[in-house]
């Protein structure tokens, strides 16, 4: 599969400061832009669990130069869009805009890490919000699920904890927990910034040079290690709802390893969003078992684990989860027929292209990839590292999914 005609124009550049910057040349009059910023839930300590999220918040309260009133109407009142959000280990915080106004977008995302103040009545009024959002959370078995299930598989490291942080860390955290946070962390070292848009790289380069090359902050002193590998585990916790929520899955490798494309082809295969994924056949087409099925994918810098949600009734629950022990077991043991692996990888592949036909996921895929591997894989890239793919790849990612490597936790 071949998209050379596609292909988008590709320029990097990097500040005397150590800033990292790429621009994407698109023909569209809407223009993503932003600073992928490596810091997230795993870097906080204890007694922080939440800051890198409530810090996400709370960056639009006000600067040094403007207040919250003006920093959510900049972009807004020319039709553009100001936003955030926080990983595990990263925190991407980005604008959408008419392409004219690049200047006022990349102007204000620089005031905001280098200006921002964090006053004590905004984080009190967002403070709620956020407790809020938690609690949402909470109040969803089929998500609440999810966190839990991470929680106890990296129990023991900094991934250990929920991104939204506990509600007694989350009522202490003061304006200066968030400006020394912001500090060391959103530090040119530690920051990537993209743009996606129609503008000339250089006009791009020149003015993140204007508004960000100012920056001069050191390098984070901080120390990431590997999380121990804990002992699988299955649970199951009466919370009364009708329906059961099941999550099993495991440890996989990290977003660098060989086996990593592998591990891509083999979460679509499993529970990808295809009506025709292995589990949605035979838990739901065949077997009635299950309303919700689906598989996903989180692979981070030093390491990763993969999902199956399965949601059904409670007495449905022991023999969904050996259905896909025994399909697990299966891709771990039995090479794939060619012609069916061709088939997936054109699936999955096609898959890539749809999704490639959205500005923001290029735009995404652009800042994480300078972030954490100095450059930007290409759609065609992508694709072809899949296609590279063999049938004893697949087998040996499936063996991560052993039975005896699985854990599960079901909500019912």
């Amino acid at each position: 599969m071949t998209l050379t005609d596609n292909t988008p124009h590709i320029t990097y550049h990097t500040l005397d400061n150590g800033l990292r910057l790429v621009h994407i040349a698109t023909a569209s009059p809407v223009t993503w832009c932003g600073l992928a910023i490596d810091a997230g839930s795993r870097d906080e300590q204890p007694g922080q669990y939440g800051l890198a999220h409530f810090v996400e918040h709370t960056i639009f309260k006000g600067t040094t130069h403007r207040r919250a009133w003006h920093i959510l109407n900049r972009m807004e009142r020319v039709g553009g869009e100001l936003n955030a959000y926080t990983t595990k280990e990263g925190t991407m915080l980005y604008s959408v805009f008419p392409s004219q106004h690049l200047e006022r977008a990349v102007e204000l995302l620089a005031d905001l890490v280098q200006n921002s103040v964090f006053p004590a009545d905004e984080l009190e009024r967002e403070r709620d919000v956020v407790l809020e959002e938690a609690a949402s959370y909470r109040d969803t078995p089929a998500e609440a699920v999810y966190d839990d299930w991470e929680d106890l598989l990296m129990a023991g490291s900094p991934l250990g904890h929920n991104i939204l942080g506990i509600k007694q860390d989350v009522e202490r955290f003061t304006s200066e927990d968030c400006m020394s946070y912001l500090k060391t962390l959103y530090v040119p070292t530690n920051m990537a910034f993209y743009c996606v848009g129609p503008q000339r790289s250089d006009k791009v380069f020149a003015l993140a040079q204007k508004h960000l090359g100012g920056m001069n902050h050191a390098a984070p002193l901080r120390q990431r290690t590997v999380p121990p590998v804990n002992e699988p585990f299955q649970r199951t916790v009466q919370t009364g709802t009708h329906q059961a929520h099941t999550v099993i899955g495991a440890r996989v490798p990290h977003k660098s390893h060989p086996l990593r494309h592998a591990t891509m082809l083999l979460n679509n295969i499993l529970g990808g969003p295809g009506m025709n994924s292995l589990l949605n056949v035979e838990l739901r087409e065949r077997r009635g078992y299950v309303y919700t099925v689906e598989s996903t994918l989180t692979m981070l810098s030093d390491c990763g684990w993969l999902q199956i949600y399965l949601g059904c009734d409670p007495s449905d629950v022991a023999s969904s989860v050996r259905v896909v022990k025994r399909i697990t077991t299966r891709l771990a043991n039995e090479l794939l027929p060619a012609r069916r692996l061709e088939a997936y990888k054109k699936q999955y592949c096609g898959q890539l292209v749809v999704a490639a036909d959205s500005t923001e996921v290029i735009a995404m895929s652009a800042g994480r990839g300078l972030l954490y591997h100095n450059r930007v894989a290409t759609v065609q890239q992508t694709i072809d590292n899949i296609m590279a793919v063999t049938p004893h790849d697949i087998v040996q990612a499936a063996q991560w999914l052993a039975p005896d490597r699985l854990s599960s936790l079901t909500y019912h």
